[in-house]
């Protein structure tokens, strides 16, 4: 795990492109606080940067994005904070959909929606039904997301399975569980970006990034741009991926 900004000029191996990139956006309220300004600043400039990282994915013709947009465990940020995150989340929506819809862009939604507030559920229940038969490129937003309950819950599926003999026990295996997981038929990430400095998963696609490479970046998101995004995937480009085994040697 290389922690850094790989030099902007550097070129991607349009033969060696991810299939699959997974964002962590963090750093808006440093960004915003090393600015004297108010985090909600932060989260505003950090909508910017998603705007411009959704079309250089485009551009770059990467099949599957995921963004972490709000977790489970950001419910315990201050109320004014979670307002405005979701004033956000909605103008993103009314603003962007049509944008979206018109790329041939899928939206996926991740995460639980129990106890979701009405207006936001229908945003995002109208992003998924008008996105639905898009065939282009698949934009999975993790929302009120927590890795370790989507865990759980498909645990509990799948004990209910075997409770009902659908399934036996002895036939649970990789495959079932990744089906019952709320990502079932997205294939899992190749690569993994967080911003912001920090190096860890925070709860985030626990399962899903067994064999993830991982590319921490010193930069907060609002200074993400097309150069950062190139950068990191020439970091993943210039790895030697196993998936647990022995890596084939050039003389043999």
């Amino acid at each position: 795990m290389t922690v850094g900004l790989v030099e902007p000029q550097a070129r991607v191996d349009v033969s060696k492109m991810p299939r699959h990139v997974a964002i962590i956006m963090d750093g808006n309220g440093r960004w915003a606080a090393e600015r004297g300004l108010p985090r909600a600043e932060g989260h505003r400039a950090g909508v910017e940067a998603l705007r411009r990282t959704l079309r250089s994915v485009g551009d770059l013709r990467i099949p599957y994005l995921t963004i972490y947009s709000f977790s489970s465990e950001n419910w315990s940020r201050p109320e004014s904070e979670v307002s405005e995150l979701m004033a956000l989340l909605r103008r993103f929506i009314r603003n962007d959909l049509a944008e979206i819809h018109s790329n041939n862009v899928r939206i996926r939604i991740i995460g639980s929606r129990n106890g979701l507030d009405p207006q936001i559920l229908s945003l995002l229940r109208e992003a998924e039904e008008l996105t639905q038969d898009n065939d282009g490129q698949t934009l999975v937003v993790a929302f009120n997301y927590g890795a370790r309950n989507e865990i759980i819950t498909a645990i509990q599926g799948l004990a209910a399975r075997v409770a009902s003999g659908q399934v036996k026990p002895a036939d649970i295996d990789e495959r079932l569980v990744s089906d019952a997981l709320d990502t079932a038929g997205i294939p899992e990430p190749d690569l993994l970006i967080r911003t912001g400095g920090e190096q860890r998963l925070s709860n985030f696609l626990l399962w899903q990034c067994a064999y993830t490479e991982f590319v921490f970046l010193p930069l907060h998101w609002p200074d993400f741009d097309r150069a950062a995004l190139i950068g990191a995937i020439c970091e993943y480009q210039a790895r030697e991926r196993r998936f647990g085994s022995l890596a084939a040697r050039s003389n043999e």
